[in-house]
């Protein structure tokens, strides 16, 4: 596993499982056993997501110490207090602390939550904090405002999504972008030139994309419940792409290399 080292001194892995809408119960717990049993050490929730117990009890049954197993879980900013539910999130986790807490969209505005999330890394609930799809001009409130720049900021990013102004952004201010639906949730698997490219270099569409992902610097959280597909992401540290297959990559991009985190908002 290859890790990313953070602006306060944590490493997040470059590989993480992600469960957004992946149900409470057996699939969640399950998926989550199947990436510890494959190497995972990250695993990424939100309290949106309803299945963070599922998350914490594979955890406990999978028998892999805690101390390295990276946790993320999500604010849920539709709630008032970053604290309460940071110690809710502890207890149906069954966890002393999670590894990193973040903002999961800017509802009320981009600081709002974050004198919150400052406590909860003051108590001892994180061990760092972030936020997530904040564009630049939300980072730069934040930073603006808050005491702690945020460590984290994932975002939707993919080959197809390529959001070069907000990765600039976060460099900027040392914070790490990290990559949700790297595969477009499916979508991107299919499309011409990444089959093409997997086809010549032996590999599987999902693992050019993400492999693209890697040698951006860009950690990953590809969601699955299906252990031959958790598998086949994780394969993504044994080989590279030549510089012609990443600009070829490069400019499948849509969003014309926006700072924005998202084209549209379901929150306003």
């Amino acid at each position: 596993m290859e890790f990313v080292k953070l602006a306060d001194g944590n490493q997040l892995p470059m590989l993480g499982l992600g469960v957004w809408q992946v149900p409470d119960g057996a699939t969640t717990e399950n998926a989550v056993r199947f990436a510890l049993e494959l190497g995972y050490r990250h695993i990424d929730t939100a309290q949106a997501y309803g299945n963070e117990a599922s998350v914490g009890k594979a955890l406990r049954d999978s028998g892999v110490p805690r101390d390295e197993v990276f946790i993320t879980t999500k604010f849920h900013p539709g709630r008032k207090d970053p604290v309460a539910e940071a110690e809710k999130s502890l207890r149906r986790l069954g966890v002393d602390q999670v590894d990193l807490y973040l903002v999961h969209w800017p509802q009320g505005g981009p600081v709002r939550a974050w004198p919150g999330m400052e406590r909860a890394q003051e108590r001892g609930l994180t061990r760092s904090i972030g936020v997530s799809n904040f564009g630049a001009a939300d980072l730069d409130q934040v930073i603006a405002a808050g005491s702690v720049a945020p460590a984290v900021n994932q975002i939707q990013f993919s080959a197809v999504e390529y959001r070069r102004g907000l990765v600039e952004a976060c460099r900027r201010h040392d914070i790490v972008p990290e990559a949700y639906s790297p595969l477009g949730t499916g979508r991107h698997l299919t499309n011409r030139l990444a089959t093409e490219i997997a086809a010549r270099v032996g590999r599987t569409p999902a693992q050019v994309l993400l492999r693209w992902c890697i040698q951006h610097g860009i950690p990953i959280i590809p969601k699955s419940t299906h252990r031959e597909r958790i598998e086949e992401n994780g394969q993504v540290f044994d080989f590279t792409l030549s510089d012609q297959d990443m600009a070829a990559l490069d400019a499948l991009d849509r969003t014309h290399g926006t700072d924005r985190a998202l084209e549209s908002t379901w929150w306003r």
